[in-house]
């Protein structure tokens, strides 16, 4: 990726062999996450104006649902997993096996339980049932992402970017299709979850290709016990960070339906389109870790350039869509959806915090400080369920917009004040909101 640019950036990189891994690392994420916001932003739009807000809204409603649950899947293994093959090379198969093996049980965990959770919120409406069944069985698929975990840790995503990239773009053509067919909601659906098996069988090819075997993975109760020790305060944090994230749209539906929803979520998918910018954390995660074996000066360096980056790049989006909002919403969803144009121009600040938030969690988890985060994302969601109670009465989506960015920036900058330890974290955050600055 680096041979590409200008001579004059490319001397910048000359002889700094760490930094020309993140950057060219970045590249790919970057390519592969602009690739997808774009196409899947098309495909999206279509299908907003083909289902009507009605139908659209019961879509995200059921995406939402599912996403309250699917912190049983992840189990908050990801940073841990890559953090302990970057300290242990030897062990990872042994990692690696035992990582597979609790996010495939975790998914059929969140299958389960949202499945029953909505036959008794819905008793009578079997057609959301079959959507929650269908959409949560994608967690099980998704346990094969502990082969991506293996590439972030070696730097090298630009194999998982080939694996998924793929299945993602003959899904989209295929939802094309399913539009110009008339075809129901259900189709749509099943979409999303061949999207997800597909991307599973490209891992493992992808995985091959480099030499490795999926056989040669090893599940011990040691190392799974050791994992979980570690990532049981994100657990809870997962599912704390979901009810702040995705609470919004299902209180929304249920208090005032799924036509506002509708509404309320295309503003939610333009706003969501830029968060494929947090991306650029995947790659600096090893730097930042050995960074903190080496000195703590360096540690906080690197952190503070992060926060900085992430700060330029949420005024980058926020500032033009702040004025551009309502325009970009006739423009794309049509006079149906014109409502959403006011809550697009607050929702779009949500994304600098999310940014943010994304960067402090590379402190957190080097630190181990688990409980932490899961402090901070239990006040954003306290505080997003009650100002939805109160503003979404009132003012429908817009009350949401507002509880949402006003949890956003709680979980992610203001919690920081109110916990001693994150005092320092927070001035430099504060810093980069300031003061953001690229690289």
């Amino acid at each position: 990726m680096i041979r590409y640019l200008p001579a004059s950036i490319r001397t910048k990189f000359k002889g700094r062999q760490n930094l020309q891994k993140i950057a060219g690392n970045t590249g790919w994420l970057f390519a592969n996450a602009g690739l997808r916001a774009l196409v899947g932003m098309a495909v999206n739009v279509w299908m907003a104006r083909y289902l009507g807000p009605q139908q659209f809204g019961l879509l995200n409603y059921v995406i939402a649902f599912v996403a309250l649950f699917s912190a049983f899947s992840t189990l908050g293994l990801d940073s841990f997993v890559v953090r302990d093959i970057v300290k242990d090379p030897s062990g990872r198969d042994e990692t690696l096996g035992s990582a597979f093996v609790l996010k495939f049980c975790g998914g059929v965990i969140t299958l389960l339980a949202s499945l029953a959770v909505i036959i008794l919120m819905r008793r009578e409406d079997s057609l959301v049932w079959g959507l929650v069944a269908i959409t949560a069985a994608g967690t099980v698929f998704q346990s094969f992402d502990t082969i991506d975990l293996w590439f972030q840790s070696q730097v090298r995503s630009k194999y998982t970017v080939a694996a998924k990239i793929i299945p993602f773009l003959l899904v989209a053509a295929a939802k094309v299709v399913l539009i110009l067919m008339k075809a129901p909601l259900v189709a749509f659906v099943w979409s999303g979850l061949a999207e997800v098996a597909l991307g599973g069988v490209g891992l493992v090819i992808a995985y091959r290709t480099q030499g490795h075997r999926l056989t040669a993975w090893v599940a011990t109760v040691t190392r799974a016990k050791s994992l979980i020790k570690d990532s049981w305060p994100l657990i809870f944090s997962g599912l704390v960070s979901m009810v702040y994230l995705r609470i919004d749209q299902v209180m929304l539906s249920q208090m005032v339906g799924d036509k506002e929803l509708g509404i309320y979520s295309a503003a939610v998918k333009l706003a969501e389109a830029w968060y494929f910018l947090p991306m650029i954390v995947t790659s600096v995660v090893p730097h930042i870790v050995e960074a903190k074996a080496i000195s703590d000066e360096m540690f906080y360096n690197r952190l503070q350039r992060l926060y900085n980056v992430m700060a330029f790049l949420g005024y980058a989006v926020a500032i033009p869509i702040t004025f551009l909002g309502g325009w970009v919403v006739r423009l794309l969803y049509g006079e149906a959806y014109i409502a959403a144009g006011p809550m697009l121009v607050v929702l779009i600040w949500s994304v600098m915090f999310v940014l943010l938030g994304v960067a402090r969690s590379v402190f957190l988890t080097t630190m181990n400080w688990g409980k932490v985060h899961l402090f901070t994302v239990s006040l954003g969601a306290v505080i997003n369920v009650i100002l939805n109670l109160v503003l979404i009465p009132r003012y429908g989506g817009m009350g949401a917009a507002i509880a949402s960015c006003v949890a956003y920036w709680m979980a992610a900058h203001g919690a920081c004040f109110l916990y001693k330890p994150l005092l320092r974290t927070g001035g430099m955050l504060t810093k980069a909101l300031i003061y953001p600055k690229w690289w």
